[in-house]
């Protein structure tokens, strides 16, 4: 239930409608709608601004959450964060011992809710549920591997190359020396793309701004409003600018540290992704049908072979 009153303690189901007959009912909604919009938080008057409380256990792949510190956060970056569908906690604890050697079948669930985690993310971030349905499938179908890089580096996800073989099934149909060799190479990139991520030690705000510059491209086929998906790009990369001079004073290059990783995201292998860790689960099935399928369908999707509930 919205609060109502100074006195009730202030609660929200973060879904409430806002128009001319409900615009009071509850301060979070109206915020974030007003947001949306364009308002400036900082325009916001002292004492009108919602308590914030957030639960540690709300905010998914966290790392240094900076939201369990005082620092300030935009409006913006805050929703980016909310969007968030898992705590780290539903990865499992074997996500965060990097040492540990999963298991195959872990190693597939794990990154069936990565690949979830991204599209459920997306879902609810601000912008993009207003674009066109075209445009949703088009800018997920081109991100969907650099998102998965960047979830896996987030909950520092364990690459140990003997399980991750066995996983793509190379002992079910073998390949030619020459294949392996090149199949490993990619393994090598992508093992490469995640520690160098985890060495800059990204704050989960930094992610989130990060997911969502790699979203926004104009680089993905039939855009409707290619301007609209630029302009986007720009306000996700402006807000992590601010946020970084912000948190991280003392590191002038941080910024720029963190936005030459991206192109290089692009070097790992969709394809590979595919087949180390979605074959067992889904087959041929294309993984830009199960991404268009998750999209459509939000929570309620179940994958063609497992539930990642």
């Amino acid at each position: 239930m919205c609060g109502l009153r100074r006195q009730i303690q202030w609660q929200t189901l973060r879904n409430c409608p806002i128009d001319q007959h409900h615009r009071n009912q509850c301060q979070y909604c109206r915020l974030k709608k007003c947001l949306k919009v364009g308002m400036r938080r900082e325009a916001v008057q002292r004492g009108r601004m919602p308590p914030t409380q957030p639960n540690p256990g709300q905010y998914a792949l966290t790392n240094g959450d900076p939201l369990n510190g005082h620092c300030y956060l935009s409006g913006y970056i805050s929703l980016l964060l909310r969007a968030e569908p898992y705590p780290t906690s539903r990865y499992g604890s074997q996500c965060m011992q990097p040492n540990n050697i999963m298991g195959i079948e872990n190693i597939c669930e794990l990154a069936a809710r990565l690949l979830f985690s991204a599209v459920e993310w997306a879902r609810n971030i601000p912008f993009f549920p207003d674009l066109q349905i075209t445009d949703q499938v088009s800018l997920l179908r081109l991100t969907w591997s650099e998102l998965f890089v960047l979830n896996a580096a987030q909950c520092s996800m364990p690459l140990h190359v003997a399980p991750l073989l066995a996983a793509a099934g190379l002992h079910a149909s073998p390949m030619s020396a020459d294949r392996v060799v090149a199949f490993m190479d990619h393994i090598r990139i992508f093992q490469e793309q995640v520690e160098k991520l985890k060495a800059l030690h990204v704050d989960s705000a930094e992610y989130s701004c990060i997911k969502a510059i790699v979203l926004f491209t104009s680089d993905a086929c039939g855009l409707s409003d290619v301007a609209h998906i630029e302009s986007l790009q720009e306000k996700s990369q402006c807000a992590l600018e601010e946020y970084v001079r912000s948190q991280y004073p003392n590191q002038p290059s941080r910024f720029g540290k963190l936005l030459l990783r991206l192109p290089s995201l692009r070097t790992v292998s969709s394809s590979v992704i595919e087949q180390l860790f979605f074959v067992r689960l889904v087959g041929k099935t294309p993984i830009e049908t199960l991404i268009r399928d998750m999209l459509l369908s939000g929570s309620s999707f179940n994958w063609p072979y497992m539930s990642i509930q």
